[in-house]
């Protein structure tokens, strides 16, 4: 067989198996693994490398505008560039609906940002912000039998949140078309009430954000959820979580098994309240909800990555730019409550759980490739054309030295931010190429290919989805007297 690209001699390591072989490309598809194959038109040397999946980003914040009326720092050429540069190969970004929005005309937005400028493949969750009878009854069916299979709802923000009725509705809808619900759960009404009185107390600095989030609204919210869930049968992914207390829902459910997954993002291991404790503003630059909490909350989310709570590890990359463009858009004095929510994480990601993850023998080599990449193909409907390294997946591959040592800062990575809160951080291990479909994406430190390069990835319906059949009880009572499967 003719290959356009051959990998040669590389350790190639997936979510389970590790062999050092060649991988031959051709059409953008891995068409061979083993060793001394046939010479190739073109050939990359990775003796002393892994070779590992593409990462798959599954949560990041691009080109969006907030509820507040913000836009991110980075559209779809800065972010994918980012992205690509600390081996990431293909991102799911939210197409975000607001009040009064047609979810399809939403869609159809994102699409036109995205097509023009992405240089690594990409796909949309959805947002769910006004679940309008036009909205669940034809655009979100619709979208989801088109490959759109995941969608997050909140549980607070005032311009977002959905009450637990609504939220019934949607699991309900999710259940029906075999989609994966993903939920920010934070308590609204318990952060409320502590941010009233923070500010009536005068505290308004970055730091209070923190304190306004406390542990158990995380907690509780994520209990509420999931019980919301169980009553349904229907599954759910609780994103970025941030505590113990929100972990050991998790756990609670997972161990009667429930179809309840997780994920968490690098803030949450490498940040601590105490980074938003700094002089002027600058804690504002580590703002995001749920916020950073300390270093017993780390150690439990190390302990859950570990152990198998967590099924995806993403970047959560929420890119506002330390200006009155991004975070000081209610000016330098603003209260904590009016700093814009988030932080960049992107390119970092990936370097940051293998350097801290894997070196610290805290994960292995094979739950850092599931946490990064092939889990997410999996519960996202990607898989095996992504997160694997097998013939006929997409050559979606990052050749990494796992000896080389970086210091981050800012000035080296490729977002639009402005800065980065790990700024300073040494880490050994960083991507000397990456592939995204056969194509040298990036190649020690260099952007190789063009920009709207990148293409669109529909999705199947995820058997993570697929319900036990084993609702409550009182559903059960509900279908036995005719009301129909899950209502």
């Amino acid at each position: 067989m003719d290959f356009d690209l051959v990998i040669r001699d590389g350790n190639a390591v997936t979510a389970t198996e590790e062999v050092f072989c060649d991988i031959g490309i051709k059409g953008g598809s891995i068409a061979a693994i083993g060793k001394k194959l046939p010479k190739g038109e073109q050939e990359i040397d990775a003796d002393g490398n892994y070779v590992f999946p593409g990462g798959i980003d599954s949560h990041t914040h691009i080109e969006q505008l907030s509820s507040s009326g913000i836009m991110c720092a980075d559209d779809f050429y800065t972010g994918t560039v980012s992205a690509a540069h600390g081996g990431t190969t293909t991102i799911l970004s939210f197409a975000a609906q607001h009040k009064g929005d047609s979810l399809r005309d939403v869609v159809s937005a994102y699409h036109l940002k995205a097509k023009e400028k992405a240089v690594i493949d990409y796909g949309f969750h959805l947002i769910i912000s006004d679940p309008s009878e036009s909205v669940m009854q034809d655009e979100l069916p619709e979208l989801i039998r088109n490959g759109y299979t995941s969608f997050k709802v909140y549980m607070t923000y005032d311009a977002l949140r959905l009450d637990d009725y609504q939220m019934l509705d949607v699991f309900h809808l999710a259940r029906r078309e075999g989609a994966l619900m993903m939920i920010h759960a934070e308590n609204h009404d318990l952060i409320r009430w502590v941010t009233k009185r923070l500010l009536d107390l005068g505290a308004r600095a970055p730091k209070f954000h923190a304190v306004s989030h406390p542990r158990l609204a995380e907690g509780e919210a994520t209990s509420r959820a999931i019980s919301l869930a169980e009553f349904l049968d229907t599954p759910c992914l609780i994103v970025h979580v941030s505590s113990e207390d929100g972990m050991e829902a998790i756990q609670r459910a997972q161990r009667r098994g429930l179809k309840v997954f997780a994920e968490t993002c690098p803030q949450y291991l490498f940040l601590t309240a105490e980074d938003l404790d700094q002089p002027d503003m600058a804690g504002a630059m580590c703002c995001c909800s749920p916020p950073p909490r300390d270093i017993a909350s780390q150690e439990a989310i190390w302990r859950g990555l570990a152990n198998g709570t967590f099924q995806v590890f993403s970047s959560d990359h929420a890119p506002y730019r330390f200006d009155e463009t991004g975070k000081l858009r209610q000016g330098e004095e603003a209260p904590f409550n009016k700093i814009a929510n988030g932080v960049p994480g992107l390119e970092v990601r990936m370097p940051l759980l293998f350097s801290e993850g894997v070196l610290k023998k805290r994960i292995d080599l094979h739950q850092f490739v599931e946490l990064t990449s092939t889990r997410a193909a999996k519960l996202y409907g990607m898989f095996p054309r992504k997160g694997s390294i097998s013939v006929g997946a997409d050559a979606d591959l990052v050749i990494w030295d796992g000896q080389k040592e970086v210091t981050i800062a800012w000035e080296n990575l490729h977002d639009n931010v402005g800065y980065t809160p790990y700024e300073g951080r040494k880490v050994t291990g960083w991507p000397l190429t990456v592939l995204s479909r056969g194509r040298v994406v990036v190649d020690n430190g260099e952007l190789q290919v063009e920009k709207g390069s990148g293409l669109f990835i529909p999705r199947e319906k995820p058997s993570s989805a697929e319900p036990l059949g084993r609702g409550s009880h009182e559903a059960g009572l509900m279908a036995r007297y005719g009301f129909g499967e899950a209502w």
